[in-house]
């Protein structure tokens, strides 16, 4: 038999994404669609013998083509023609996702609808009549709980069955008001509502959405899921490093002293140790987190609070989420970006995104200005990172953002996330991680070690002493440590304790080389991954015009810094 194609739509957080995890289990994977930067997911399924192929369309409110969502899933719909769409259709809010619906009834495709979450439906006192709906709009209506797995094999059964058979396509009203009468005679007819007291969500949101209450909860849960991602980062790269380490002790002298080994381990080995310590380790948690604010159904709350600050950069809500995973790692940062409508704010949340000072940066904030200039002076550097960001934001989303989108999001129920669901979701992550990040840091380990291992660095470094020692006031061997930097950034501190014989870095830097050497170390050109992330998700163009960019504001703000600060006699 021929394989069949089933696709999966509906709108945002209407339980879809379970749906295709109960499907597809472990045979998912994740990609791009063509000339898209909006993820593609698919996973292969057989059931009662039948070969299946499960495609996860973009969640969508329509099929108007008005977002890179709805284009993809129009479409896919009408040139990929797949056997069967399955309609996941929100029971507790009927009305909304019936627009949807009746689109989809109006194209040349089987339809077969799953109305999710009725347990939810039931708690708002609303029971539907499956049989009466599926009657209204002549295709076959399932009920399911997807998080509980229930209804799902009657779904697929019901796929099944009217997989190629002949598709009439119906005509509904086109006014857009006429339409939504339409639809409200339908749920009219197939619903029932008995009055019930707030619900859950609607307790919870009188809480999690209050000007005050609903702030000081977001404060709370953000650095809860930076201590999260950080605590266990920092544990699971320290316990790598010491496993390496240990390996390495382990090899026989005459084999760790010969050049050609030393050589081989500097070159390649290191490559996979810097992808194994410094990037999965924090991506793992801050995925596993991502999904369960959104499982919970929290993370459009903390669009909603958020909106207000974005738009001032001509941003929306939705775009603090990748910001704020900046703090992390850059490379998520710069893939969870994909959550945003248009590509120029796609590239305009990246583009911030990768001046935030990520988990490694950090380690050079605090490492070398927090050690020795105190905790004020560290504070200071996040505060003024954070205001440079707001400003560059607010600039250049004039330049970028051809025209401003408000922000249009279904605040869904809470609910207890699907463990399963967030670590198949975290895995396939870390996947593409790899298969992006880890050639360019194996092949950026070699090309510098290469150099260091045939004393060309210092070259290099001499080469860029009219910018480190002209224009930021620095010692010419700190040129090696931001050449490094392009690395690793917290190599950038490890180097230069080597270079300079001592962990002591007031012996040889001065308050005012500290803060300098810091402000361009976390401005300049983001690592070698993040790079490669950026390339993918936008092209080489794009890439090359924030490394540039990146690199010039850093040295400029490094020598403003040199010049001005003692005027005022700060340092």
């Amino acid at each position: 038999m021929t394989e069949l194609t089933i696709a999966l739509a509906g709108n945002p957080n209407v339980g879809k994404s379970v749906i295709f995890n109960q499907l597809t289990g472990e045979s998912q994977h994740v990609g791009n669609w063509p000339g898209k930067t909006v993820e593609k997911f698919e996973g292969k399924l057989n059931f009662i013998g039948r070969n299946i192929r499960i495609v996860d369309l973009p969640g969508t409110y329509s099929l108007s083509a008005f977002s890179q969502e709805e284009e993809i899933a129009k479409d896919f719909i009408k040139k990929g023609k797949p056997d069967v769409v399955i309609d996941i259709v929100d029971a507790a809010s009927l009305e909304q996702s019936l627009f949807l619906t009746l689109q989809l009834l109006e194209l040349d495709v089987n339809v077969v609808i799953a109305l999710n979450m009725i347990d939810v439906a039931r708690e708002k006192g609303r029971e539907i009549d499956a049989r009466m709906l599926s009657r209204l709009l002549g295709v076959p209506v399932v009920p399911t709980i997807a998080t509980q797995g229930k209804g799902i094999e009657n779904l697929m059964i019901q796929s099944i069955n009217v997989a190629g058979r002949k598709r009439v396509k119906k005509r509904f009203p086109k006014d857009a008001s006429k339409r939504y009468e339409y639809i409200h005679r339908i749920v009219k007819r197939c619903q029932k509502e008995t009055a019930v007291g707030p619900t859950l969500t609607e307790r919870l949101d009188g809480i999690l959405l209050h000007k005050y209450s609903g702030y000081l909860f977001l404060i709370m849960v953000l650095l809860l899921m930076f201590f999260f991602i950080f605590q266990l980062g920092d544990a699971t790269s320290s316990y790598i490093e010491q496993v390496v380490d240990y390996f390495k002790q382990s090899i026989p002298p005459g084999i760790s002293s010969n050049a050609l080994f030393l050589f081989f381990w500097r070159t390649i080995v290191e490559g996979v140790v810097a992808g194994l310590t410094v990037a999965i380790p924090y991506i793992i948690p801050f995925y596993i987190f991502l999904a369960i604010l959104e499982d919970s159904g929290y993370l459009p709350r903390i669009a909603f609070l958020t909106d207000g600050l974005m738009h001032r950069m001509g941003l929306h809500g939705k775009a603090f989420i990748p910001m704020f995973l900046g703090y992390g790692c850059s490379v998520p940062a710069c893939l969870g970006c994909r959550i945003m409508e248009s590509e120029d704010q796609q590239f305009l949340t990246a583009f911030l995104a990768t001046m935030i000072p990520c988990a490694a940066r950090s380690v050079i904030i605090l490492g070398v200005v927090g050690a020795f200039l105190g905790f004020q002076w560290a504070a200071g550097i996040y505060l003024f990172n954070i205001l440079v960001v707001f400003l560059l934001g607010f600039a250049l989303s004039k330049f970028i953002i051809a025209k401003p989108v408000g922000l249009i999001m279904n605040m869904p129920s809470y609910k207890m996330p699907n463990i399963p669901s967030i670590l198949r979701r975290a895995l396939l992550q870390v996947k593409q991680y790899i298969f992006i990040a880890f050639p360019i840091i194996i092949l950026s380990t070699f090309v510098i070690n290469a150099l260091d291992f045939f004393g060309l660095l210092r070259y290099i470094s001499d080469f860029l002493s009219p910018i480190t020692v002209g224009l930021l006031g620095l010692p010419s061997i700190l040129g090696i440590t931001l050449i490094v930097g392009f690395l690793r950034k917290e190599l950038a501190v490890v180097l230069l304790a080597a270079l300079v014989g001592t962990e002591n870095f007031s012996e040889v830097l001065t308050p005012l080389q500290m803060v300098v050497f810091t402000l361009v170390s976390i401005f300049y050109i983001p690592c070698a991954a993040t790079i490669a992330t950026l390339v993918k998700e936008f092209g080489w163009k794009k890439a090359a015009f924030v490394t540039v960019f990146e690199i010039a504001f850093a040295i400029a703000l490094g020598t403003a810094a040199y010049t001005i600060l003692p005027m005022f006699g700060v340092l």
